[in-house]
């Protein structure tokens, strides 16, 4: 038994298929969704979601945002989401190092959380290529 997923933000669709579970990272902690699930509406931390689907995963690095469990499917609504795959380490290990800067020296305000946001951000992507060139390696 499946449920239909549905990953999108405001630029893009980044994954729409049937899976047999996801794991979500919540506000308040991980969720694990399958199929007939009760309806839900929560909000997303920055981290890893995977969907499963025949014993094969998808990791998928979201920064935030928010997923809605309806009785056929499952919607997410990200800040921005990109695959594994998808992801420059590079380009994420010097928004890490920006925002370590940023926070080093703090303007306060405003400015702070967006560094502190952008530090959670550049974390998550990086841990999710992380695991998946582990996961590719063994």
């Amino acid at each position: 038994m499946t449920i239909k997923l549905d990953i999108v933000t405001a630029e893009k669709l980044v994954f729409s298929g049937d899976v047999d579970i996801v794991m979500a990272p919540g506000r308040e902690g991980q969720l694990g969704i399958l199929p007939h699930h009760a309806p839900l509406m929560t909000t997303l931390a920055p981290g890893e979601l995977i969907a499963r689907k025949a014993g094969e995963d998808y990791s998928i690095a979201v920064s935030g945002g928010f997923l809605e469990v309806r009785p056929d499917r499952i919607i997410v609504l990200a800040d921005s989401a990109e695959r594994a795959e998808e992801i420059d380490i590079a380009r994420a290990e010097e928004a890490k190092k920006r925002a370590q800067e940023q926070l080093a020296h703090p303007a306060g305000g405003v400015e702070s959380a967006a560094a502190e946001a952008a530090l959670r951000r550049a974390l998550a992507r990086i841990e999710v290529a992380d695991r998946r060139r582990k996961r590719k390696q063994s």
